[in-house]
């Protein structure tokens, strides 16, 4: 660190005109000196040389920039020092000290008896006007009765509070106020020695080991400062909100992992950690919430929801007992009802001896539930928990199927298996379904087959009706007279020219047959392109990460041409083809 002395300008001013001499300018600083103070500056970094002082006596840190240490010119400044980079004196806040605050209540110790000028006329204090009086208007004022004159409140200082004298919660406090509650707590012991003396008057029985009982546990009620408990003395309960350390752990019940599911967040368990023991501490959350009135509550508020929606008046909150009335007098006819419907079926037909059955797990004396035992016949394991599958039902089967419906597939239809219909929501029939089924099949083939031989014989047999009209014809033509025989000549160029008409018609059909052929040919090789390409954009989209992918959302919908549809079968990977896996 090093320190530059300059003098100020009004200092050199005041030197000259005080006949000093002035030096022409500063001495410069030799080689020799530059390096001497950086070696001192060295040094000092280092923690070899003394540090700086200032002129209170303190070390100043080598380690300071120099843009820091030094002062500027016009300071003043003949040494080291860091004096510029205080706060001020002048600039310094003069704030109220902590002791002191706003006085509070009314200056009690002037008594005054008769009205001042100037004073509120309603009230008679000096230290405010008659608009700002907050006393209680009086009929006449004080300024005409002269009674009752109020005293003046307190001239409040001009507070200059600092930060931490704005957050102070003592500010103000007067100690003396802490006797009125001491004095109060006395009054009270005091109350409850006597009621102690009237009762042993009353019966000497009572011991004086209840009644310190009594007073220990008054005592410490109010003391009780645990964290997690609120108590109150008045009602003399305890809300835990929080486990203490003599508690055990939810989670130290039991240590096995597929046990009971505790929630570290909220330090809830809802199921029961030790489901095999018979006796335990804690049972769960669940067995805890559902005990006592609450089912009760639960039942009550639904029998109110049922009985508003058939038209009754009746709320839970506003009118409980009416509610519970009401509740019980439909239960007792419901009971009696249904007793006088159990009782006349049994007259009716009989059988009250099976009522009278032992429960159906003593009758079979078994369960589907796997247990283990240990050779003194104690429980090893309870039953395995059964974890559940999803949120949906599983395994619902209706109208009599023993399947689902899309268990069954046939020619691009959908259906049960059981029965083979591809009717949904219909009635299951079982084999005479899949009969029916299988019958109407080998009809739709017979007809089928029918038709296709059927349409073969009539094309068959208009070929050959052509063929023997044909022959016929000649036949007449050779036997005609000469006479026809220019009208022979005529037809058979007339069917010369027909035949030439009917060959360039076919070239032409095949032609374009050839035509539209090639055209299916080209778009379905296209198709097959770009089913190709679609592929192995797939393929690239599925390696890079899904977050750089592309959206959907721009993408033309339509329905894809029967090309497309060609080309996407061809190029379809079957999973269930065995030689799938050596392509």
């Amino acid at each position: 660190m090093t320190t530059n002395t300059r003098a100020a300008v009004s200092q050199i001013l005041r030197t000259k005109d005080e006949g000093g001499e002035e030096e022409d300018e500063p001495k410069k600083k030799s080689r020799e000196d530059w390096r001497k103070a950086k070696e001192l500056e060295e040094a000092r970094k280092a923690g070899t040389a003394p540090a700086a002082v200032d002129e209170t006596g303190k070390d100043i840190n080598p380690h300071i920039p120099q843009y820091i240490s030094s002062a500027p010119w016009y300071y003043g400044t003949s040494g080291p020092t860091l004096k510029h980079q205080r706060p001020q004196e002048d600039r310094e806040a003069q704030f109220t000290k902590l002791d002191t605050y706003y006085n509070k209540g009314v200056d009690a110790t002037k008594v005054v008896t008769k009205y001042r000028k100037g004073a509120c006329e309603n009230c008679g204090a000096m230290t405010h006007k008659k608009k700002d009086c907050l006393d209680r208007p009086r009929k006449i004022g004080a300024k005409f009765t002269n009674v009752g004159i109020a005293p003046d409140e307190f001239d409040q200082p001009n507070l200059n509070l600092s930060y931490d004298g704005k957050r102070d919660r003592w500010n103000g406090y007067d100690p003396a106020q802490h006797k009125a509650i001491i004095e109060e707590y006395q009054k009270v012991e005091e109350a409850k020695r006597e009621l102690r003396a009237k009762k042993l008057e009353q019966d000497p029985s009572a011991t004086e080991d209840d009644d310190n009982c009594g007073e220990d546990e008054d005592k410490y009620v109010d003391e009780v400062d645990m964290p997690g408990t609120k108590v109150d003395s008045k009602q003399r309960i305890t809300v835990r909100n929080l486990r203490i350390r003599e508690d055990t752990a939810k989670y130290l019940r039991n240590l096995d992992p597929n046990s009971a599911y505790y929630d570290p967040k909220t330090r809830s368990m809802r199921d029961n950690p030790n489901p095999i023991a018979t006796e335990s501490e804690y049972a769960g959350e669940n067995f805890v919430r559902f005990t006592g009135d609450t089912r009760n509550h639960a039942a009550a508020q639904v029998f109110a929801w049922e009985a508003q929606a058939r038209g009754l008046d009746v709320h839970l909150l506003a009118e409980p007992t009416k509610l519970q009335m009401l509740q019980k007098q439909y239960q007792e006819k419901k009971d009696h009802f249904k007793t006088q419907v159990k009782q006349s079926v049994l007259e009716k037909y009989g059988g009250e001896e099976h009522l009278q059955a032992p429960p159906r797990e003593l009758l079979l004396a078994q369960t589907e539930v796997f247990t283990r035992y240990n050779r003194d016949g104690t429980l090893a394991e309870g039953p395995e928990k059964q974890l559940a599958k999803s949120k949906y039902e599983e395994d619902v089967l209706i109208n009599n199927h023993t399947t689902v419906w899309g268990s069954y597939w046939h020619d691009g239809q959908w259906g049960y298996k059981c029965c083979h219909s591809f009717i949904k929501m219909s009635y299951c029939v079982g084999e005479a379904g899949k009969s029916v089924v299988i019958e109407v099949q080998d009809i739709e083939k017979a007809t089928t087959s029918a038709a296709i031989t059927k349409d073969v014989s009539e094309k068959n047999e208009k070929e050959k009706s052509d063929s023997s009209s044909s022959s016929s014809s000649s036949e007449s033509s050779s036997d005609s007279s000469s006479s026809d025989s220019e009208k022979d000549h005529r037809s058979k160029t007339e069917k010369t020219s027909k035949k030439k008409k009917s060959k360039k018609k076919a070239k032409k059909k095949k032609k374009k047959n050839l035509k539209k052929e090639k055209k299916e040919e080209d778009k379905l090789k296209k198709a097959l392109e770009a089913e190709e390409r679609q592929q192995r954009h797939a393929k690239y989209l599925l390696t890079i990460d899904e977050r750089k992918r592309a959206y959907n959302s721009m993408v033309e919908v339509k329905a894809p041409t029967e090309e497309e549809m060609e080309a996407y079968m061809m190029k379809r990977r079957r999973e269930e083809d065995p030689m799938s896996q050596f392509l």
